[in-house]
């Protein structure tokens, strides 16, 4: 199993005839993902490689039958975007798009509020569930199928690190996904923890956080409190100076809050299984996970 999306997802792509949008629309869809329709407005009727574009999400949801949108299309427009794709009532919207201002984001979340649609990002590497399904902009090749290790990170490029080392070990995985470091997203540490929980071929799960917020300290909280299955857990920006923003608009630490440290302790505390250094965190899974089954 997986979670979030598997090869039966159905999925369309707001900013299909941009270069970015056509580039992965067909790395998405050499990796096997069943790619359906694009959105661009003002250019339905179009055809891009084989794949009809239409002027709305609603127009190619109802010809279609696309229940998940890729969103690649430049930050002015990204809100707007993702409103679309929610109001089309589509089951996920993956939004790779970086630089999306704060406000547009705060009026996306308070829009969404009772909403059906799942919304992972913005600014992320996207998800995927090896084998089956790739709706984003990850290597597909590093990845391997058949589990048993679950992957969330707020970082893309570590994710991928992790990965790597992970199929390395021969430790497959189930389903990866990056949820992005923007102070405002959609899918956060706890929602992809409990689905992790609830999926019957996740046995372990790899957590990557980062400098900056709360939400490692909080999704320590809830695997100590909801969690059956062992987790490992790595901080990235652990030398980062106070006020100085690593990468991620949410990375940066700012009144003695959002440390390394105070979230690496807050994942000792609550069993996380803690790795420091990066190069070494696929043998410390392999160790865990093999000691856990």
């Amino acid at each position: 199993m997986a979670i979030f999306v598997n090869r039966e997802t159905r999925v369309l792509v707001q900013g299909i005839t941009g270069k970015e949008g056509l580039f992965h629309t067909e790395q998405c869809r050499n990796y096997g993902t069943t790619i359906v329709a694009g959105v661009t407005p003002g250019k339905g009727g179009q055809s891009v490689n084989g794949i009809p574009v239409f002027n709305s999400v609603a127009a190619a949801c109802r010809e279609t039958g696309a229940n998940a949108s890729m969103i690649v299309v430049p930050p002015p427009f990204a809100a707007e975007a993702i409103l679309e794709a929610v109001d089309a009532g589509l089951d996920l919207v993956v939004c790779i798009t970086e630089g999306i201002p704060v406000l547009d984001m705060l009026r996306v979340k308070n829009a969404m509020k009772g909403s059906r649609t799942r919304l992972i990002g913005p600014n992320c590497p996207g998800i995927i569930t090896p084998g089956e399904c790739k709706i984003g902009i990850m290597p597909g090749p590093i990845h391997t199928p058949g589990g048993p290790v679950g992957v969330v990170s707020r970082s893309g490029t570590l994710t991928y690190e992790v990965v790597h080392q992970l199929t390395g070990q021969g430790l497959g995985q189930t389903t990866c996904l990056g949820i992005g470091g923007d102070p405002i997203n959609g899918t956060d540490f706890i929602d992809c923890l409990r689905a992790f929980q609830d999926d019957p071929e996740t046995e372990a799960v790899v957590m990557v956080g980062e400098i900056g917020g709360s939400a490692e300290e909080e999704a320590s909280a809830w695997i100590k409190a909801n969690m059956s299955k062992p987790v490992v857990g790595f901080i990235a920006g652990l030398t980062a100076p106070p006020g100085r923003r690593m990468g991620h608009a949410g990375a940066i630490v700012s009144g003695g809050k959002g440390t390394a440290a105070a979230k690496l302790k807050a994942m000792r505390e609550n069993g996380i299984h803690v790795c420091e250094s990066l190069g070494s965190l696929g043998r410390l899974c392999r160790e865990v996970f093999t000691k856990a089954t």
